[in-house]
């Protein structure tokens, strides 16, 4: 009976050796997924910022300009593009809706990210764009990889179109999460007028002929929790400047938009609790699971190993019984 247990015992440890790569190397990838039809909100704002009055083409100072970004989770077009892909896809079709403190559409940046749903690699295909003009993303953008590294990533920026590093700067700790602290400064640049503008009768075409040209420059910062590689939080300093051109009446330049932009409190609350779960579930995936497999298989290793050897020691034989003296007769 000792021996058929440590058979079985021997049976389950290595079932459960082997487990715990396959659940960190096969199982992972194919598990840990951004879904296809995802889809959530962030609002951000900028407190005292300054924004260009169209009416008068002077800049003034506001209490807020709102920042919604949406991404919504395309699966029709996740499917179609995962068939010449080969791989898992996904395509968000997001929206940057800039509106001031009137609550007046200041501008409005449609896109549409293609990616792999594991890796957050982007997945080149028909109808990547952002604003209507179809770009050729490269690094990542809105999400870092799942076991986000102690490194630079290139990070794609919608309004030049174009990737740069953005540096790890250290860890952090932020609202109980350990995090790591990216940073991104992208310099002046010369970029697209929005194709929807914020007066009617006014089109990127109209302002080009009168010569007037945007530029931009930014600092982006992000606090990412680096199990499930997303952000819980993020801000900007941001500058936009309209140069030269009849519009302006002779001026140099004018600030069309410039502020400290900040994620919301209660998105901030939403966010890390939304990470944090599923932060476990990545954890269970890649730690728990894994090192709990093997740590059992080794116990029940040596269990066997220990009944095994109980079953090989020899018996000692079973005392004899002493034989009664015979009565010596006379």
């Amino acid at each position: 009976m000792r021996r058929k247990a440590s058979l079985v015992l021997l049976a389950c440890a290595v079932f459960c050796a082997a487990l715990s790569p396959l659940l960190r190397w096969y199982a992972f990838p194919r598990l840990a997924r951004i879904p296809a039809n995802q889809y959530q909100d962030m609002v951000l704002e900028a407190r005292d910022a300054t924004l260009l009055d169209y009416g008068t083409m002077r800049a003034k100072k506001v209490p807020r300009v709102t920042i919604v970004q949406t991404l919504k989770g395309n699966v029709e077009a996740a499917e179609k593009i995962e068939k010449t892909a080969g791989r898992p896809v996904v395509v968000w079709d997001s929206l940057s809706y800039v509106q001031g403190p009137d609550g007046r559409m200041v501008s409005k940046v449609p896109e549409r990210y293609i990616f792999d749903a594991h890796s957050q690699d982007p997945v080149h295909a028909t109808g990547e764009t952002v604003d209507g003009d179809p770009v050729r993303r490269e690094g990542i953008e809105f999400k870092w990889p799942f076991l986000t590294q102690k490194r630079d990533y290139e990070y794609f920026d919608a309004q030049t179109r174009t990737s740069s590093p953005i540096h790890y700067r250290g860890t952090r700790t932020f609202r109980g999460l350990t995090v790591y602290y990216f940073e991104q400064t992208v310099p002046w640049t010369k970029v697209p007028m929005p194709r929807t503008m914020p007066v009617r009768g006014i089109t990127p075409e109209s302002v080009a002929r009168t010569g007037t040209t945007r530029w931009y420059t930014t600092v982006r910062r992000f606090w990412v929790e680096p199990v499930t590689g997303a952000p819980v939080y993020g801000e900007e300093i941001h500058q936009e400047e309209l140069r030269g051109g009849t519009l302006l009446g002779g001026r140099a330049k004018v600030t069309a938009f410039a502020g400290h932009v900040r994620m919301r409190e209660d998105y901030i609350e939403h966010t890390v609790a939304l990470v944090k779960h599923n932060r476990t579930l990545v954890l269970a995936l890649t730690s728990y699971v894994p090192w709990g497999s093997l740590g059992l298989g080794l116990l029940l290793l040596a269990l066997a190993l220990w009944l095994e050897a109980r079953a090989r020691r020899p018996r000692d034989p079973a005392p004899t019984q002493a034989e009664e003296p015979e009565p010596v007769s006379a």
